[in-house]
């Protein structure tokens, strides 16, 4: 983003380096501010990964520039696309700003789709010689949000238009089929010591699945949980799992919550599902020595 060497400039421009010029000297600006220096930045980044889910990814430096051990996936790229667009909605409108100018350059964004008039407000372009030109990108067509990801192209004209027919296709072939409503009860988990048996388990949010417009493929849930779930129970409570398949992949897992409280049951209610309890885990013990 062409700092001047010694300057000071605001965390908030920074980030405008970054993400709209691809600024080597902000990135490594940010990561020595944050962890003093750019490899213990990058071991953060790492732990990072693996608190939100990326499990492959591993980082040796602040930029991306090629070195043997600093890899990321291309579906991991999509997760973290997906990760910044929902928990920081507000930074990710930076994507979208056209250009930036520092120290009086003005450059502009290198996303080539956002000219495109096809939706797109982000995300960010890649290269090193190692992995040819690359793009992580979003666009929002008639409500539906694709994330596409692409790399190994050898020029940025490739890159540019590959990526516009791949955006345009998903478009034109997926749809985004809502399973349940924001609150919609889409199970029950067994309580132990409660007022009620059960407890309704819902999503804080509408739970929806991009399929194929011509898909015919049965799709198939179940709620996984572990249980009984122990009473007193809050309302909101994390307590499982959805899980959706096409076929025999799962295709989607949404997190699910307590529908409403249920309190503790009366001492007559504890000490029958005590006993309940008691008949079960012999009979498990029983099958266990079979």
């Amino acid at each position: 983003m062409f700092a001047a060497l010694n300057s000071r400039v605001s965390v908030n421009n920074l980030m405008h380096g970054v993400m709209i010029q691809s600024g080597n000297d902000a990135c490594i600006a940010l990561a020595e501010g944050i962890a003093g220096n750019e490899l213990a930045f990058s071991e953060q980044m790492t732990k990072r990964a693996r608190e939100i889910g990326l499990t492959q990814s591993r980082f040796t430096n602040s930029t991306g520039i090629h070195e043997p051990d600093h890899l990321m996936t291309v579906r991991e790229l999509a997760k973290l696309a997906q990760h910044l667009i929902k928990t920081y909605p507000e930074a990710y409108k930076i994507y979208a700003e056209r250009e930036f100018t520092w120290n009086k350059i003005r450059q502009q964004n290198r996303n080539p789709l956002l000219a495109m008039n096809i939706g797109a407000d982000g995300l960010k372009t890649g290269h090193t010689k190692e992995a040819g030109y690359g793009l992580a990108a979003s666009a929002v067509n008639n409500d539906l949000r694709l994330i596409l990801v692409v790399n190994g192209f050898k020029t940025m004209k490739e890159r540019a238009e590959e990526s516009r027919k791949l955006m345009e296709w998903g478009f034109r072939a997926f749809e985004s089929r809502q399973l349940f409503a924001q609150g919609e009860t889409v199970g029950e988990a067994k309580l132990y010591g409660g007022a009620k048996s059960r407890v309704p388990l819902v999503s804080p949010t509408p739970i929806r699945l991009l399929v194929p417009r011509a898909m015919s493929d049965k799709l198939s849930a179940k709620v996984v949980y572990s249980g009984p779930v122990p009473a007193p129970v809050e309302k909101g409570h994390r307590i499982g799992t959805l899980k959706v398949s096409r076929g025999d992949h799962v295709v989607l897992e949404v997190p699910l919550q307590a529908g409403e409280d249920v309190g503790s049951g009366s001492l007559h209610q504890r000490a029958f599902d005590a006993a309940g309890e008691l008949v079960i885990n012999v009979f498990r013990a029983g099958v266990d020595r079979l």
